[in-house]
């Protein structure tokens, strides 16, 4: 049985669901103003994997993840940029799909925009007004926090000890300190819409309710995103949603923990994030589909819930262990012609090792040592000679890599050198240049030129860059 870990309850609960075979999975996407970075990558490849995962179980999946394509950091932008607001929420939707194809991500079943559900969101406002549960002032329209009994019970936090902060703004207007933003009177030459307090835009937390009730219902059975938006953000949609409704607005809530850099959270607002784009454009030395790999098998040997240090040296080792797969997948491409689809007991256990993974909170970690079992397994059969066994193995493991949107790539076209330091620079030397130095100093070495070998071993000490002659090749060393 398919057990989840349950923000609201804080519990490992089975998966509930509002109609028999059916799932609908809400999860908030992108705020469009500048390219997405890793942390945006973990979040979007997690999910995937939970769509794939429960329609590989047999559940029709109705996924939605949204576009917040107006906001004040979009508005923002466009001001210092002398740009249309829209044309700054349209680059980054088109940058942030392109990512996602690169990164091997599923569309959603829909991904609504904010700006396409206005009468929607001025709807649930007029709702809430009319049954006290928000106010209008000289344009704006408020939740009043103190009228909705359940609030804070996600984020476990008592309303005695909200105070105005970082991501609460600070109003004399307010009836309390945390009520929140439904609607905003907008300033001049800011988006704007009609509605009954006067011309303004809508909120960011009205935003999500209004596309996942229009989208999925009143009720949704997952709900899910990053853990910074357990408050205010989600904590803020279930009030709004079930003030509105009066009904339960998620069954299950699922977070995911941060993509962290020496221990902090990956964030634009501390500068110490690594866009997607700038991954792929500084690992130009392997196709696209191959880079997307890595960086998938990366962040999914780490349960969502745990945080995951994003470092170069997980890379390597998340390139190392693919090329370990491919080398089989190879050795297997060239016999498989000969053996035809048939069940085979003997693998049984795998699948079960593997449902049990991901029935146990979608633990893609332990998931991917079941992977590795696969691979062992089947090399051992090619080394005994059973070269069926070890193609139907071989099969196994590429069906349950696909659902972790792995393994997508050719044999042939994969890339076996060593991953790139590919987010660095050292002393005026960039990190392309020193793979491609390492790479050919193998090449010499192969050939026994030696000359050339430590020629190009003093360039690199020069610059700063030590490598390392191992049994399984050259390496660069940290200092």
């Amino acid at each position: 049985m398919l057990q989840l870990s349950n923000t609201l309850s804080r519990k490992k609960e089975p998966l509930t669901l509002q109609k028999p075979g059916e799932v609908s999975l809400y999860v908030c996407g992108s705020t469009v103003y500048d390219h997405c970075h890793v942390g945006h990558a973990r979040s979007a490849i997690i999910f995937d994997v939970i769509r794939n995962y429960l329609e590989y179980r047999g559940l029709t999946v109705r996924y939605v993840k949204n576009y917040t394509d107006v906001d004040d950091k979009i508005i923002a932008r466009a001001e210092k940029e002398g740009r249309q607001w829209q044309d700054v929420s349209d680059e980054f939707i088109a940058a942030y799909e392109r990512d996602m194809k690169r990164l091997g991500v599923g569309h959603p079943t829909v991904s609504p925009k904010a700006t396409e559900h206005i009468p929607e969101m001025i709807n649930m406002i007029e709702g809430l007004i009319s049954k006290n549960m928000a106010y209008a002032v000289d344009g704006d329209v408020y939740f009043s926090v103190n009228a909705f009994a359940g609030y804070g019970r996600l984020s476990r936090r008592n309303l005695e000890d909200l105070e105005a902060g970082a991501r609460v703004e600070v109003d004399s207007r307010k009836k309390n300190p945390g009520d929140f933003a439904l609607w905003k009177n907008s300033k001049p030459g800011e988006p704007t819409w009609k509605s009954p307090w006067g011309m303004g835009r809508p909120g960011w937390h009205i935003e999500c309710s209004a596309m996942a009730m229009q989208h999925l219902g009143k009720t949704i059975d997952l709900h899910g995103g990053g853990e910074d938006l357990i408050f205010p953000h989600h904590e803020n949609e279930i009030a709004q949603s079930e003030a509105f409704t009066g009904q339960p607005f998620a069954t299950s809530w699922l977070h995911h923990s941060f993509v962290t850099i020496d221990q902090e959270k990956m964030s634009k607002s501390l500068g110490n994030f690594f866009t997607i784009d700038e991954i792929f454009k500084k690992s130009a030395q392997f196709p696209e589909p191959v880079v997307g790999e890595v960086l998938r098998f990366y962040l999914l040997s780490t349960h969502y819930r745990s945080p995951i240090d994003f470092s170069n040296e997980g890379l390597k080792v998340a390139k190392s262990g693919l090329d370990h797969f491919y080398v089989l997948f190879q050795k297997i491409e060239e016999i498989s012609d000969d053996v035809g689809e048939k069940p085979d007991e003997t693998l049984e256990k795998f699948r079960q090792d593997f449902e049990a993974a991901m029935d146990d909170d979608f633990n893609t970690a332990r998931a991917i040592g079941v992977l590795q079992e696969l691979r062992a397994a089947a090399n051992q059969c090619l080394k005994q000679g059973d070269l069926e066994k070890a193609c139907l193995t071989a099969r196994l493991l590429k069906k349950f890599g696909a659902l972790l949107g792995v393994f997508r790539v050719s044999p042939q076209d994969w890339r076996y050198q060593p991953w790139a330091l590919a987010l660095e620079k050292t002393d005026g030397i960039d990190t392309q240049t020193i793979q491609s130095l390492i790479i050919e100093r193998e090449a010499a070495r192969q050939n026994k030129d030696w000359a050339k070998s430590d020629t190009i071993r003093d360039r690199l000490a020069e610059a700063g860059v030590i490598i390392e002659d191992r049994p399984d090749g050259t390496t660069r060393v940290k200092r």
